[in-house]
């Protein structure tokens, strides 16, 4: 599956002022609390040296250097417009970068994350194996997105996805395209099992599914065999 990057960099070019702000209230604020539990994760492996991959206004990079001050902590986006944002929150390591095509060495990260930022790349399959070239083989990727929920809840959640979040992040914004197209995203992108086959494809020996809040979101653990 391929997304357009050109759009992808305008539309988030066009609503990164009111990024933050959108986030927290089409969430209730609970995308807070996933962003801490993935900070804890990465303390808990060990890692030194992590990349924070489409790190947008910096909310995940900022956790992880909250909970892990003493690791070297990057984080990269393909849109400066969304780097300024994190620069403004003052992270100390930022770098315009895409995550199809990283400047970085082989085995270069203990670890690394991604907070709803994959399902944005040009390739899901490409940018994976990108991600496994620069972690260090036993290091750990992480990526925090958006899926689907099974059950009771898929019914309401689907129509608050369409019909609502535009309607909310066109009007905070000023940009409902971009909305909209978060909504077909999410449903375009494989979540649960077809997210953890879809690693191991491409570059990862073990991947696990950690579904939230009744699988509104899910966190997926891949790590580099080695």
């Amino acid at each position: 599956m391929s997304q357009d990057p050109v759009f992808v960099r305008k539309a988030f070019s066009s609503i990164a002022g009111r990024y933050v702000l959108t986030n927290h209230v089409l969430s209730l604020g609970v995308d807070i609390l996933w962003r801490r539990r993935v900070a804890s994760m990465v303390k808990g492996f060990g890692a030194g040296r992590i990349l924070d991959i489409a790190c947008g206004s910096g909310d995940l990079a900022a956790e992880i250097i909250k909970k892990i001050p003493q690791a070297e902590v990057i984080a990269a986006d393909f849109c400066a417009p969304m780097l300024e944002q994190a620069r403004r929150r003052g992270l100390p390591m930022l770098l315009v970068a895409d995550g199809m095509q990283l400047p970085f060495e082989e085995s270069s990260f203990d670890a690394l994350t991604v907070g709803y930022g994959l399902r944005n790349m040009a390739s899901w399959d490409g940018a994976l194996r990108e991600l496994s070239r620069v972690l260090k083989p036993g290091g750990y990727l992480l990526v925090l997105d958006f899926s689907l929920p099974q059950g009771i809840l898929r019914a309401p959640y689907r129509f608050y996805l369409h019909r609502i979040l535009p309607m909310l992040g066109g009007w905070l914004t000023g940009n409902r395209e971009a909305y909209d197209y978060l909504s077909d995203s999410i449903e375009r992108f494989p979540s649960g099992e077809e997210m953890c086959s879809l690693m191991k494809a491409n570059g990862f020996a073990e991947a696990e599914s950690i579904p939230l809040w009744g699988g509104i979101s899910s966190i997926y653990v891949g790590r580099k065999e080695g």
